[in-house]
């Protein structure tokens, strides 16, 4: 494992361009296979690409402020010590990788959002405190866990939905039939014994390790106060107004969970992290001192979102998305459909890396072919699900949040996530295979 693991990371540095370079890279041979495949113009591509750009700015920013409150969140006195007696735990370098692999997927089946940064919060800990860890390994165990889909999944979530813009054609789905239905908890579970075990007998030798860098300046973010105060310094300095601002989010917050039972979705998520951050920062000089530093982070989402969005933009208005998902369909039948469901999510969600916008474009396709050879409706939806997810771990997309806070790029990491790409691809063939099957 570890000779594979060796072999893929020396292909991927060597010819893996930055993130921002791939975007660019998938934007050209989209325009380039729409023009080709379609009847699409040149001038009808420039406009789906103008038009789908903006269509992200909104999950972007949330994108970036789920990013930015939980960074602002790590670099608090008592989320720092908090994080440094979790590392307290792990003995060796492969127990940090599995720990931070199993948190991370912990949270991240709770919410996707919310366990992207814990995982890289734990990580970068990891990175700091444990001797002889390989910190590209460590943030890749991490984003590992990003494959898990939970309750914050939104297709099975979809699909549950009265009125959702599939009900007149196969009705309500319950989520007890998809998301919570035995087959797919026994998926879920194998994943999560298989990733602990994968990141156990991971090994990088002492003298190749890469250590975790830190480039954040802790004594700028806790910089204490000297001499005489002026009044406006001693608001500056004043914890007091930060845990006014935090009653106010924590109000909301509190009667949102009473009304809702435990619904967390990226605005909760936000909130939640703001609100922690306020309460936790010594003073309001320090909180935005920790904003100063966190920002930068979140330069790769600001940036890039709207291409892939553009891209998406392409890829749906051009018809791609058909020609892509009626290729597999061709060549399907009953038994073989929901791994040709998976494998078709999960190529097309290399150029559309949003499950809720893939499934809206790709969904109908494949819900009538699912209808039409008589398979099952709840597996096509799974495994749909899983396949939109399966390939985030080669799309840098989605660890762009993750990466922003440990401070590496695409390249240091995607080495690891490919043969992890494999394995799960493999548990994930075999599961809905003997489903058929049996």
């Amino acid at each position: 494992m570890n000779t594979l693991a060796n072999f893929t990371t020396r292909v991927v540095q060597k010819y893996l361009p930055d993130a921002f370079v791939l975007a660019i890279f998938l934007t050209i041979i989209v325009i380039l296979a729409a023009l080709g495949l379609t009847d699409s113009g040149l001038t009808d591509v420039v406009g789906y690409w103008g038009e789908g750009f903006s269509t992200l700015f909104v999950f972007a920013m949330q994108m970036a402020l789920v990013l930015l409150t939980g960074f602002v969140l790590a670099l608090s006195p008592v989320v720092e010590k908090l994080l440094g007696m979790l590392t307290d735990i792990p003995k060796k370098p492969n127990h940090a990788y599995a720990l931070t692999a199993a948190i991370s997927f912990v949270c991240c089946y709770l919410n996707w959002g919310l366990g992207l940064v814990v995982g890289a919060l734990v990580a970068r800990e990891m990175g700091k405190k444990i001797k002889g860890v390989h910190f590209p390994l460590v943030v890749a165990a991490a984003y590992s866990a990003e494959i898990v889909r939970g309750p914050s999944s939104a297709i099975p979530v979809v699909m549950a939905t009265p009125d959702n813009f599939m009900y007149d054609k196969v009705g309500l789905i319950p989520i007890s039939e998809t998301l919570y239905s035995w087959w797919n908890l026994a998926i879920t579970a194998v994943i999560f014994t298989a990733i602990i075990g994968f990141y156990l007998v991971m090994r990088v030798p002492e003298d190749k390790a890469v250590a975790f860098v830190d480039t954040v300046d802790e004594d700028h973010v806790h910089e204490e106060p000297e001499g005489e105060l002026t009044f406006a310094e001693r608001l500056d300095n004043s914890r007091i107004l930060l845990m006014l601002l935090g009653v106010l989010p924590l109000a909301y917050l509190v009667m949102y969970f009473a009304e809702e039972g435990f619904n967390i979705n990226l605005n909760t998520v936000i909130l939640i992290f703001l609100t922690l951050a306020l309460f936790a920062h010594r003073s309001v000089k320090d909180f935005l001192n920790a904003v100063q530093e966190a920002i930068t982070s979140t330069r790769g989402i600001i940036l890039q979102f709207p291409l892939y969005a553009g891209v998406a933009g392409i890829m749906s208005e051009s018809g791609l998305v058909e020609i892509f998902s009626n290729a597999f369909i061709s060549i399907a039948n009953s038994t073989t459909f929901p791994i040709l469901t998976f494998l078709s999510a999960g190529l097309v969600n290399v150029f559309i890396p949003s499950g809720g916008g893939q499934w809206a474009i790709q969904g109908p396709v494949m819900l009538q072919a699912a209808e039409a050879m008589g398979a099952s409706i709840p597996q096509t939806i799974m495994a749909f699900a899983w396949g939109d997810a399966w390939t985030n771990q080669i799309q840098p997309f989605w660890a762009l949040p993750l990466l922003g806070v440990a401070g590496l790029n695409a390249r240091s990491i995607m080495g690891y996530c490919i043969l992890w790409l494999v394995i799960t691809g493999v548990i994930i063939c075999a599961g809905f295979t003997l489903l058929t099957l049996f």
